[in-house]
Formats: C-alpha cells, sequence, structure tokens
C-alpha cells in the first residue's frame, strides 16, 4: 500500500510549503499572527462539501477578528485534509473485561469495539489519501473562488454579533471593520479591484503519526532538490509520538 502511495502525486506543493515557511518566519518576527484550528481527528464519515465550508467558515471569521484588532496580517493553517490518526496513551482499552486494541483513528482502524473493526487495516491509508485529496480540492476552491471575500467574511460575523450573547464582546471590532470596509470602499478599493480581498492563502496541517505514510508522500522538490512531505503544509510531532 505504501509503495502504492509513493507513486501518487503530492497532495501539496512544495512552493507552497515554503511559502507558509516564510510566512511562520513573519511570524516569529512579531509581523504576523498564526491562527491554527481544526478537529483534534477526522472523520471517514464526516467529509461534504458543507462540513469542509463551515470549518473555512470559522477559520475566516476568526482571522478576520484577529486581524483588525493588531493590523498584522494572520496566517491561517487548518488541522484539516489529513488529520486521521489520533496519539493514543495505551495501547490497548478495555470494556466488561473484554481488551481490544485502541482506536488510533480511521486511517488505522475502527472506532466499533469488536475485534474485526479494531484490526489495523493498511487499505485505510488509501481512503485517507483520497479523502485529503477531496478535501484539498474543496479548500482551493473555496479560498480562490470568491466564498473568502473579506465583504462576505464579515457579514457572517455581523451576523454573529447580532444572533449570539458571546457576541455582543465583539460588536466593537465588528463595528470597527465595518467602518474600515466603507472607507476602503469610498477610496475605491473593492474585491473587483483587489484580489486580496476576495482570496486567502490557507494551508493544512496534521500531526506526522504514521510515519510510513509520511515517508510515502515525501518528495524531491524539482526547483531545489530538497526534500518535501507533501502530505500537509505543516507537519509536528508531539510529545507521545517522539518515544517512538
Amino acid at each position: 500500500v505504501l509503495d502504492e502511495i509513493s507513486g501518487f502525486p503530492p497532495l501539496v506543493f512544495a512552493g507552497e510549503a515554503r511559502t507558509l515557511k516564510e510566512q511562520l518566519a513573519n511570524v516569529c518576527n512579531g509581523e504576523a499572527l498564526l491562527l491554527q484550528a481544526g478537529d483534534c481527528a477526522e472523520s471517514f464519515d464526516s467529509l461534504s462539501a458543507d462540513a469542509i465550508r463551515d470549518n473555512l467558515k470559522v477559520i475566516l471569521q476568526m482571522a478576520v477578528a484577529l486581524t483588525y484588532s493588531p493590523g498584522l496580517p494572520v496566517v491561517k493553517v487548518g488541522r484539516i485534509a489529513g488529520q486521521f490518526a489520533k496519539p493514543r496513551s495505551s495501547p490497548t482499552e478495555t470494556q466488561d473485561d473484554l481488551e481490544l486494541p485502541s482506536f488510533r483513528g480511521h486511517i488505522v482502524n475502527d472506532p466499533n469495539f469488536d475485534a474485526g473493526s479494531r484490526e489495523a487495516n493498511p487499505r485505510r491509508l488509501l481512503q485517507a489519501y483520497h479523502q485529503s485529496s477531496s478535501t484539498l480540492n474543496l479548500l482551493r476552491a473555496f479560498t480562490r473562488g470568491g466564498f473568502a471575500n473579506l465583504a462576505q467574511v464579515h457579514s457572517w460575523n455581523q451576523e454573529f454579533v447580532a444572533n449570539s450573547p458571546a457576541g455582543e464582546h465583539y460588536r466593537v471590532i465588528a463595528d470597527g471593520i465595518t467602518d474600515a470596509l466603507a472607507f476602503m470602499k469610498a477610496c475605491g478599493v473593492t474585491s473587483l479591484n483587489n484580489s486580496a480581498l476576495n482570496e486567502v492563502d490557507f494551508y493544512t496541517s496534521h500531526e506526522a503519526l504514521l510515519l510510513g505514510y509520511e515517508e510515502a508522500l515525501t518528495r524531491t522538490d524539482s526547483t531545489t532538490g530538497d526534500w518535501y512531505d507533501c502530505s500537509a503544509h505543516m507537519l509536528w510531532i508531539g510529545e507521545r509520538t517522539r518515544q517512538i
């Protein structure tokens, strides 16, 4: 299975990862903010355009509010399109005196508590790859096709302020953004003549728990000769994974 995946196209491109690295350097220098958000673990059962859209929508809403207050760009990273594995403290779990392997995420086994479901299935790696690819295609379409339009994202925040008790805390920010957009429009700066108001850079990330899968998606960048893990734009290894 891993040999098969190693022949698949990369999920992300090395140039995109380099751009993110440059933007993260700006974060380290205090010239930008980093926003990373998403599910603890993705599920094979929850893949839908609506779910992906709603997750992206929340991240964009948060990014607009974060951008306005300090006046700094926000690097937007989703924990999405690859977070199918789960770190576990114990290799097994017990229910009613029955001990079975722990559920390690949909990329490894099934959450149902029976022996067949908890058996690791390498074919799940293929499903994880294809589901990640589908998710990335939608994310690219949403972030480049007008869904991320600044005025539209702000309208979602206005709706949140109007309809949620917690939204009242953000009314001052929302009103300030409304005034800023009105000023920009009066100056002739709109999404029709400025792509920065209509598109956003959005990056994916996940914890590199299955090192064989990550190795299978590692590629040589044709422009630099450097090696990149092309399963996501940003990867990390947590404390429990470091023990492997």
